[in-house]
């Protein structure tokens, strides 16, 4: 209640109306809503709550917040389809910045797993059909012979690279002699990056199938026939060209399945 002028009765204060309640309502409310909606401003979130909250017929929300005109009102639905779509888009983009680094690590996998079983006596080698590279190593100690490049022209031979500390190179000897005394097909040996003492003990501990052994004491010939590691083995045409290489030990299937009838292949076609 308030006072009129001196002895006047007092003066009713009129009741907050609804519409202002209303109003106080709908700022409280808007307040407390807006941040549900991402990707859109302050504006947009009042519009849609007012447009919500009033259906629409409020005159004077459409006044206080630029609604009056119909393209205004047109727009209005549209909005609504459009930022549910927009708020959604932002799952998929985190789940894929979690996806990516398992997409990587597991490309990676498979690419080792692949290496793991990969039969390693398939791996090219770009010397194929070309001439032997040119050298001329002594022989290996205790032995008579060397080996260089001219001594693989005329017939169709085999060169073993091997050394007294490859332990595969053990497995296939005994391969190598049973070729030697069948008289199957000339053996010649590359010493690959062995000491002088050790690879002389080795042969004559465990037999000699060599015609002839060049001592490769520093590895530079056999990186020039592109030597992976020991032991490797190489089939040489009469011309003085290299027609296959295995790496690895040479096995009993190897032998039988593919370096004999190789052989044989090449001395058929002269």
């Amino acid at each position: 209640m308030a006072r009129g002028a001196e002895g006047s009765q007092p003066t009713p204060v009129a009741a907050p109306t609804a519409a202002v309640a209303a109003v106080a309502i709908r700022r409280t409310s808007l307040g407390t809503h807006h941040h549900t909606l991402p990707g859109r401003s302050r504006r947009e979130a009042r519009i849609r709550n007012v447009i919500r909250r009033e259906g629409r017929g409020d005159r004077g929300a459409d006044v206080r917040y630029g609604l009056e005109s119909e393209p205004m009102r047109a727009r209005i639905p549209a909005m609504d389809e459009t930022l549910p779509g927009v708020a959604g888009t932002a799952a998929p983009r985190r789940l894929w910045l979690y996806l990516l680094p398992i997409a990587i690590f597991a490309g990676i996998g498979v690419l080792l797993y692949v290496g793991l079983y990969r039969d390693p006596t398939l791996v090219p080698s770009p010397l194929i059909g070309k001439p032997v590279p040119e050298f001329a190593l002594g022989p290996v100690q205790g032995r008579e012979h060397g080996l260089s490049s001219r001594d693989l022209r005329g017939e169709i031979t085999l060169v073993n690279v091997f050394a007294s500390w490859c332990v595969a190179c053990r497995d296939e000897h005994p391969l190598f002699l049973a070729l030697e005394r069948e008289g199957t097909i000339p053996i010649h040996g590359l010493n690959y990056k062995d000491t002088p003492n050790a690879a002389a003990a080795w042969l004559d501990a465990l037999g000699d199938p060599y015609t002839r052994i060049g001592a490769d004491l520093d590895g530079r010939v056999g990186l020039d026939w592109g030597v992976y590691g020991v032991p490797e083995t190489f089939v040489v045409d009469r011309n003085g060209r290299i027609a296959y290489k295995h790496i690895g030990p040479v096995t009993p299937r190897v032998l039988g399945e593919t370096i004999l009838p190789l052989v044989e292949r090449l001395r058929e076609n002269g």
